[in-house]
C-alpha cells in the first residue's frame, strides 16, 4: 500500500486520512492469553517515589494542555472534519455558558446575546446577499446592453432606462429612442447604410464580448481561482465537512462578483443564479468570524453555510421558500429544524433587501416573472409529460457530455490554456449569436419573452398573429391563426435552441464563473413555446378533432404556449440538476400560478425518471466525482455483502498499523512517526504486545502540542516520555520530564468489529459524518477504515475507478 498522501497541483496537504500502516515493530497477536495491563497502570505504594522525577531529580509532571492551544482542535487544508467531536464540543460550551447564566446578571445576558447571536448573523448575511445581488443585477443589465450601444443622457443608464426618460418614444417602438444610440449610428453619424451599420454593430458587439470575457478570466486567473464555475458542487462537498481554504474567502467573494458581472455581460452561455448561491456562502462565512460560536466550530459554521445558499437562491429566482427547499434538497449534508428556521429568515431578509433595491423597475425580484390567468386542461398532461421525457434526455446527454469535455480538459494540454478557451468559446458564441435576434438578447429577457403570454399590446415577433375577431373579453385573446412573424420567429428559435443546446456544454466549466439554470431553462423554455404554438395551432385549424372538441370551441383562448414555455424550462432543468421538490416550487414562486403546479409536477417528476434511467448522476454529483472531492452521498443505497475486515486498512500483505503507546514512547519516538507517515492521526494502545485500545489522536493536535511543550515547558527533550494516562508511568529518578498529552487524545473513538456490514459501516460514515472509524476484533486493535476506504470501496463495487478520490 502506498503510504503517500495524494498530491495534484495546488491541492496539496500536509496529511491524508489513508491507512495508517509501518508501525515500528510489534506485529498483532489475535489471542487472549496474554497478560493484559490495565489501560491506567495502578502504581504501587511507593508512587509518589516514581513521580518522572526531573534532570535534577525535582519531581515534575508537566500536566500540557490544561488550557487548550491555539490551532488544537483545528483540520489542515483539504481534509475532513469531525462531526462527532464538533458537535461535542459546541454541546459542552453551550453547557457551560448555560451553568454560568445563573451566576451573574453579565452571564445571564452574555447568555442571552449567544442565543440570540444566529439571528442576527442571519440578518446580517440576508442584508449583505441581497445588496450583492441588486447590484450584479443592475451592472449585468447595463454591461449587457452597452454591447449594442450607450445612452447619451448618461452612459450609465442602460437601454430600457435611456428610453423611460424621453419624450419621443411611441408605444409601438418603445425600445427605439432618440437619446439611445448604438454603436453605428456613433461612429458613422448615421451617415453609412444600413449593411455597414449592421457590419459595425456586429464588430463592435463581438468586440465588447471579447474584452468582457478577457477581464473575466485574467481576474480569476490572477487573483481568485475558486471564483470559476458555479460553486455548488463544491458548497455542497463543504457543507459534507471537507474543508478548501480560501474557497468562501474574502478574494473569493470580491473576485466572483465582478467577474459574474463580466462573464454574464459577454454574452456566454452562463447563468448568474448559481454562482450567487458561491457568494451568498461568502457572506456567510467571512460574517462568521464576527462570533465566536461560528469561527471556531466547523460543525456550526456549516448550519450557517446551509442557510446562506438558502439565500442564494432566494435572490437568484426571487424565491425564498424555493430557497430553502433548494438548500435540504440539493445542498445540505445536515439541516436540523432550527437550520431549516434560520435558513427560512435568511432567504426572506435576502429577498426583501432585493425588492426594496428593485433592480429591474417593475417591483420584481426577477427579470422573467410572469402570470398566466388560462387554466389547462387534463389532455394538455399528454404535451406536459413529452417535454419532461425531453427535460430528461437533455439533462442526460448535457451531463456525459460535459462530463467527457471537462474530463478532456483535465488531461489533456487545452487545461494548460484557460484563457485562450475562454477567448475562443467567447468569440464562438458572439460570432453565432449575433445575427439571430434571440440569441443576441441575454438569456434572462429570452426567458422572459418566451413565458410571455400575448397580449393585443405586444410588439414582439412571437405575438404577430392575424387577428381576425371584433371584440375580445377582458384580456382573454382566443387562439388566432399565426402570422408571418410568428413563423419566421419559429425558425429562429429553432436555431437558437441547437445553439443554446451544444454551446453550453462547453461553456459551463470553463474559467470563469458559470451558472447552469439560466441556460438549462433557456433550452426547455425554447423547446416548450415551439410546442406550445404547435399545440395551439393544431386547436385552431381542427378544434373539431375530437381530442379538442370538448373543451375548445373556436373563438375560445384554450392553448397558452407561455406555459408550455415554463413547464418545458422546468423539465430542463430537473434533467440537469435531478431538483423535484424545490425546483417545482421556484417555478411556483416564479409565475404566482398555483393552478400550474401539477403540469409542473409532471415534467419534473418524468424529467427526473428518465435521466435517471440514463444515469444515476445529477450534474452537481458527476462534478463532484469528476474533481475527486470526498463526498458520501446520502440518497443512494449501499447493497453489496461485504465486511468491515474488507475494507480496513492495513490489509494482509500490508505492514502492520501505525499505533501510538499510552505511556511508552518518547518525544524522539513520536516525532519519527510523524515525521515518517503522511496519516491524519494515530491509534493509540496500551502496548504494542496487547493492542488494546485506548483511544485515538490527530495528527496536527500532537504536532502543535509537542512543539508548544518545547518552548514553553522546562526539561523537555527528545528523551521524554509521552504519555495518555492520567498518571504519570514510573521512571527512573534522572530521566527527564514527562509529557501529558491526555487532553488532546480522543476517549470515545467509534469502533466496529472486524464482522460488521459494509452497509452497517457506510450508513455511520453517512449519519454521523465521521472521519475514520476503527476495527477490533475481541477487543484487540485490528485496523482502521476511513472515509477515503469507504469511498473507495463504494466506486470499487460500482465497477468505477477507486483512485478516483484523490482527498482524504
Amino acid at each position: 500500500m502506498d503510504s503517500k498522501g495524494y498530491r495534484r497541483g495546488s491541492f496539496q496537504s500536509s496529511t491524508s486520512d489513508e491507512d495508517m500502516v509501518e508501525v515500528a515493530g510489534g506485529t498483532l497477536d489475535f489471542s487472549m492469553s496474554d497478560d493484559v495491563p490495565p489501560l491506567d497502570r495502578e502504581m504501587a505504594e511507593g508512587f509518589s517515589s516514581y513521580n518522572g522525577g526531573g534532570m535534577n531529580g525535582s519531581s515534575k509532571i508537566i500536566d500540557f494542555l490544561e488550557e487548550p492551544l491555539p490551532g488544537v482542535g483545528t483540520y489542515e487544508d483539504f481534509n475532513t472534519i469531525d462531526w462527532v467531536r464538533e458537535k461535542s464540543r459546541d454541546r459542552d460550551r453551550h453547557r457551560e455558558i448555560t451553568n454560568k447564566s445563573k451566576e451573574s446578571t453579565w452571564a445571564l445576558i452574555h447568555s442571552v446575546s449567544d442565543a440570540f447571536s444566529g439571528w442576527l448573523l442571519m440578518l446580517l448575511i440576508g442584508l449583505l446577499a441581497g445588496a450583492i445581488a441588486g447590484l450584479i443585477d443592475i451592472s449585468a443589465h447595463w454591461m449587457t446592453d452597452l454591447k449594442e450601444g450607450v445612452c447619451l443622457q448618461g452612459f450609465w443608464y442602460n437601454h430600457e432606462h435611456c428610453c423611460w426618460t424621453s419624450q419621443e418614444t411611441t408605444f409601438q417602438d418603445r425600445d427605439k429612442c432618440p437619446e439611445w444610440r448604438t454603436w453605428a449610428q456613433l461612429l458613422t453619424g448615421n451617415q453609412g447604410g444600413e449593411a455597414l451599420a449592421y457590419v459595425l454593430n456586429y464588430f463592435m458587439y463581438v468586440l465588447w464580448a471579447l474584452l468582457f470575457s478577457l477581464l473575466a478570466v485574467l481576474l480569476v486567473r490572477g487573483f481568485a481561482p475558486y471564483a470559476c464555475g458555479s460553486g455548488i458542487p463544491e458548497i455542497k462537498t463543504i457543507l459534507s465537512g471537507f474543508i478548501i481554504r480560501g474557497y468562501l474567502g474574502k478574494w473569493t467573494l470580491l473576485i466572483k462578483t465582478v467577474t459574474l458581472v463580466l462573464a454574464v455581460s459577454s454574452g456566454l452561455s452562463l447563468g448568474k443564479e448559481g454562482p450567487l448561491v458561491h457568494v451568498a456562502c461568502c457572506c456567510g462565512n467571512i460574517l462568521c468570524h464576527l462570533f465566536t460560536k461560528y469561527r471556531k466550530n466547523e460543525a456550526k459554521r456549516r448550519e450557517v453555510l446551509s442557510a446562506a445558499a438558502a439565500a442564494g437562491v432566494s435572490v437568484a429566482f426571487g424565491a425564498p421558500i424555493g430557497g430553502v427547499l433548494f438548500s435540504l434538497e440539493e445542498v445540505s449534508y445536515y439541516f436540523p429544524l432550527k437550520t431549516l428556521w434560520r435558513s427560512f429568515f435568511a432567504a426572506l431578509v435576502a429577498a426583501f433587501t432585493l425588492r426594496s433595491i428593485n433592480p429591474f423597475g417593475n417591483s420584481r425580484l426577477v427579470l422573467f416573472y410572469v402570470e398566466f390567468h388560462t387554466p389547462w386542461h387534463l389532455l394538455e398532461l399528454v404535451p406536459f409529460i413529452l417535454l419532461g421525457i425531453f427535460g430528461g434526455l437533455w439533462g442526460a446527454f448535457f451531463i456525459r457530455s460535459n462530463i467527457a469535455w471537462c474530463r478532456r480538459r483535465k488531461t489533456t494540454k487545452l487545461g494548460k490554456y484557460p484563457v485562450t478557451e475562454v477567448i475562443v468559446v467567447t468569440a464562438i458564441t458572439a460570432i453565432l449569436a449575433f445575427p439571430n435576434e434571440y440569441t443576441r438578447m441575454s438569456t434572462s429577457e429570452l426567458i422572459s419573452e418566451l413565458f410571455n403570454d400575448c397580449g393585443l399590446l405586444d410588439s414582439s415577433q412571437l405575438c404577430e398573429y392575424i387577428n381576425d375577431f371584433n371584440s375580445t373579453k377582458g384580456d382573454d385573446l382566443p387562439d388566432r391563426a399565426a402570422g408571418p412573424g410568428v413563423h419566421k420567429a419559429m425558425w429562429l428559435l429553432s436555431l437558437a435552441l441547437i445553439f443554446k443546446a451544444f454551446i453550453t456544454i462547453f461553456t459551463f466549466g470553463m474559467k470563469v464563473p458559470s451558472g447552469l439554470f439560466i441556460p438549462s431553462m433557456a433550452v426547455g423554455a425554447i423547446a416548450g413555446r415551439l410546442l406550445g404554438v404547435g399545440m395551439e395551432q393544431l386547436a385552431y385549424y381542427h378544434h373539431d378533432w375530437g381530442i379538442f372538441h370538448s373543451w375548445c370551441s373556436q373563438g375560445a383562448d384554450c392553448i397558452t404556449p407561455g406555459l408550455y414555455a415554463m413547464v418545458g424550462a422546468a423539465a430542463c432543468l430537473g434533467g440537469v440538476t435531478r431538483m423535484t421538490v424545490s425546483l417545482v416550487v421556484i417555478m411556483f414562486e416564479l409565475t404566482g400560478g398555483l393552478e400550474y403546479i401539477v403540469p409542473l409536477m409532471a415534467a419534473a417528476m418524468t424529467s427526473k425518471w428518465v435521466a435517471d434511467a440514463i444515469g444515476r448522476e445529477g450534474i452537481y454529483d458527476a462534478h463532484i466525482r469528476l474533481n475527486g472531492y470526498p463526498f458520501l452521498e446520502a440518497k443512494e443505497e449501499f447493497s453489496h455483502k461485504t465486511l468491515a475486515m474488507d475494507v480496513m486498512r492495513p490489509r494482509r500483505s500490508d505492514p502492520a498499523l501505525t499505533v501510538l503507546t499510552q505511556d511508552s514512547m518518547t518525544v524522539e519516538d513520536v516525532e519519527a512517526i510523524v515525521n515518517e507517515t503522511t496519516y491524519s492521526g494515530y491509534p493509540v494502545v496500551v502496548s504494542r504486545e496487547s493492542q488494546r485500545l485506548v483511544g485515538f489522536v490527530l495528527r496536527r493536535d500532537l504536532i502543535i502540542s509537542i512543539e508548544n511543550a518545547r518552548k514553553k515547558q522546562d526539561g523537555i527533550v527528545s528523551s521524554s516520555v509521552i504519555y495518555f494516562t492520567d498518571h504519570s508511568p514510573p521512571l527512573p529518578p534522572s530521566s527527564p520530564s514527562t509529557l501529558k498529552l491526555r487532553s488532546i487524545l480522543d476517549l470515545s473513538p467509534f469502533t466496529v468489529t472486524d464482522q460488521t456490514p459494509m452497509e452497517i459501516v457506510v450508513d455511520i460514515f453517512r449519519k454521523l459524518g465521521l472521519r475514520q472509524c476503527l476495527v477490533t476484533h475481541n477487543g484487540k486493535l485490528l485496523g482502521i477504515i476511513t472515509k477515503k476506504d469507504v469511498l473507495k470501496h463504494i466506486a470499487q463495487m460500482a465497477n468505477q475507478d477507486p483512485d478516483s478520490i484523490l482527498f482524504n
